[in-house]
């Protein structure tokens, strides 16, 4: 593996990253502001692009995220019977190696700090999902803000902390972002006592290290993580402990990306599938996890293991239907014009699938639109738009004819009082400094717009304290209630003295009440209980339907006719050297061209010549005065 040691120290972060995984480890991920289009050749030694065999790059997984967060968190790693741990670590900045056959326990001690220390960022936005903070953090660089994406336990998107440095920038930063109208952003601000320090024991000797690989002869370790939802599991490939931004450690596992597979294929898809399905669940899965390994750039590494990616278990699971399927599709992946689309999928659409932009911020894939889920003429969206509240209602209340037809997500009905739905807005608006967070009491919900594929667009929340309104996939992470935004409202109300003890409950509207009143609102003249959602899906409803294309692969569709109904337009073909893996989505203000992304014999040579094609901003720096304040070193102290 080759190094650079001369690269630019500004984009040091993101272009390590990609250094790291050349030859059998690779990324491509944005370095700086250019926008940079990552291709098979640009990770890919150029020996090897003329070979015929399937590619099989190496991906950087963090299979354990956080941990210190807990100072009870403890990873145990054991090899195999016959095989042994050999370990990796500097001491004085010298390399040391240390071997055992026993097992080694990871544990935090906490190290207080002789002084307290102020650790604050610039919080420009928060999300549900990566793909609304990357827009997001595009409009922002649109701005001339610098920023990067991270993941404390939200998607942020980040002001850059190596740009806005110290106290003075971010507040000057903060305090011209009000000015502009900026009601997202935010000074999150923590004062620590203490360090979480990883720490491990081996023969006789014990060793605190903020880096440790791990790896053994046959590359297999098992992994035990005292958190309910990880547990034992075994692991082929390496391993290794690093920190992140934080100030905590992740566990990275480095597994060829078809070994990776089969920790991911029968854990997404289940093993009760159609072949057809497995193999066309392995083809998206391959590409979702080439596509996205931009992720965690902030933290170096790509992907994680959990369904903010794709849920991967290591070796655990695996089983020989998915294994065949992954074997039978073996470099495999689906493109849109030479490039590797947006593989999304979910588990259940209710009955249309969502084109992107109906779910999250940011332009549309032309490749993922709004696709009636049936092999039957069940609905014309040309005709009878979702869009329409009546037409919607009739739609949800359609349940035959559908490939998820039977499916217990297909449709659904969950009722929440006004309590419980004011409870979950509340820890939603407190997370993100929302100033009416401080409200008591919810008045009424409103279905506000509505996508042509029904999906909610808007939907307004009248509190005590004034209006809030939740887009997207946005209200699936303030109100808790519905699986989908798929869905309509009833109003439930509290019994009156002349309908005795019962309480009556919402009933789904039918064809005609629908059509008669698209969109009921509280009877001022009844006292308003709660609210029921009624809807269908679960997840968000763009790209494959999992549990439909369960019935596609029992009609005996084949994978790649059941992934061109999905994806209309896209092309099933062997991972190369002329695919892009990624290009950043143009947005209206963009301040850059798109370049190509190749590693060639001189990588310093590129670098520079990817800094001539960015272009400067098209429009001034929101901060004016900024640049000037950021050139000047002078150290600032932090004020408590």
């Amino acid at each position: 593996m080759s190094k650079q040691s001369q690269l630019n120290r500004s984009n040091h972060r993101a272009i390590t990253m990609l250094i790291r995984s050349m030859l059998q480890r690779w990324s491509g991920c944005l370095a700086g502001t250019a926008l940079m289009t990552v291709s098979v050749a640009s990770v890919v030694p150029e020996a090897a692009t003329a070979q015929t065999a399937p590619l099989n790059p190496t991906l950087d997984v963090g299979i354990v995220q956080r941990f210190g967060s807990n100072s009870n968190d403890e990873i145990v790693l054991q090899p195999l019977t016959g095989d042994r741990l050999t370990l990796k670590f500097k001491t004085a900045n010298q390399e040391q190696s240390v071997v055992t056959s026993n097992s080694v326990k990871l544990n935090i001690t906490p190290q207080q700090l002789a002084e307290p220390v102020v650790n604050e960022r610039v919080v420009l936005s928060t999300h549900r999902s990566f793909e609304s903070a990357e827009d997001s953090a595009n409009q922002w660089k649109a701005r001339g803000v610098e920023v990067e994406l991270a993941q404390p336990r939200q998607w942020q998107v980040w002001a850059k902390r190596d740009t806005y440095k110290t106290p003075l920038l971010r507040r000057l930063l903060m305090q011209n972002l009000r000015s502009n109208g900026s009601t997202s952003a935010f000074v999150d601000t923590q004062v620590q006592y203490q360090q979480p320090k990883a720490a491990f024991t081996v023969n006789g000797y014990r060793y605190e290290r903020d880096e440790l690989e791990i790896t053994t002869a046959n590359s297999r370790t098992q992994v035990t993580f005292n958190r309910d939802e990880h547990g034992r599991r075994l692991y082929a490939g390496s391993l290794r402990l690093q920190t992140n931004a934080y100030g905590t450690y992740t566990l990275v596992n480095q597994v060829p990306i078809e070994t990776y597979l089969r920790g991911v294929v029968p854990h997404e898809i289940g093993l009760g599938a159609p072949q057809t399905t497995i193999e066309a669940q392995a083809v998206l899965a391959r590409t979702y996890a080439l596509r996205n390994v931009r992720r965690f750039a902030i933290d170096n590494y790509q992907l994680c293991a959990d369904t903010q990616c794709q849920v991967y278990r290591g070796l655990e699971g695996a089983a020989p239907a998915s294994d065949r399927a992954i074997t039978a599709t073996q470099g495999m992946v689906l493109t849109y014009q030479n490039e590797l689309v947006d593989a999304l999928y979910s588990s259940t659409t209710g009955g249309v699938t969502a084109p992107f932009s109906s779910v999250w911020n940011g332009p549309d894939r032309p490749y993922l639109k709004a696709v009636v889920d049936s092999v039957q003429n069940v609905w014309d969206l040309s005709r009878d738009s979702l869009a329409d509240e009546a037409n919607f209602r009739a739609f949800i209340n359609s349940r035959t004819g559908f490939n998820e037809e039977g499916w217990n997500m297909f449709r659904w009905r969950v009722e929440n009082t006004l309590p419980k739905i004011a409870a979950d807005l509340k820890q939603y608006l407190q997370n993100q400094q929302h100033p009416l967070a401080n409200f008591t009491t919810i008045q009424q919900l409103d279905v506000v717009e509505r996508s042509p594929s029904g999906r909610v667009q808007r939907i307004a929340v009248q509190t005590d304290r004034g209006k809030v309104e939740l887009e997207k996939d946005e209200i699936m992470r303030a109100l808790y209630a519905p699986n989908s935004t798929l869905f309509y409202l009833d109003p439930i109300y509290e019994p009156t003295p002349n309908q005795g003890t019962a309480a009556p409950s919402a009933q789904p509207a039918s064809v005609d009440t629908a059509q008669a009143n698209p969109s009921p609102s509280p009877d001022p003249a009844r006292v308003l209980k709660g609210y029921a959602f009624v809807g269908g899906g679960l997840g968000h409803g763009v790209g494959m339907s999992q549990t439909g294309a369960y019935r596609l692969g029992d009609l005996g569709w084949s994978s790649d006719r059941i992934l061109s109904f999905y994806y209309p337009g896209t092309r099933l073909e062997p991972l190369n050297s002329s695919i892009t893996f990624w290009r950043e989505p143009e947005t209206s203000d963009s301040l850059a061209t798109t370049t190509k992304s190749r590693l060639q014999s001189k990588p310093q040579a590129k670098v520079q010549s990817q800094e001539k094609t960015t272009r400067q901003p098209s429009q001034p720096s929101l901060i004016p005065g900024l640049n000037q304040a950021l050139d000047d070193k002078t150290p600032l102290r932090p004020r408590l």
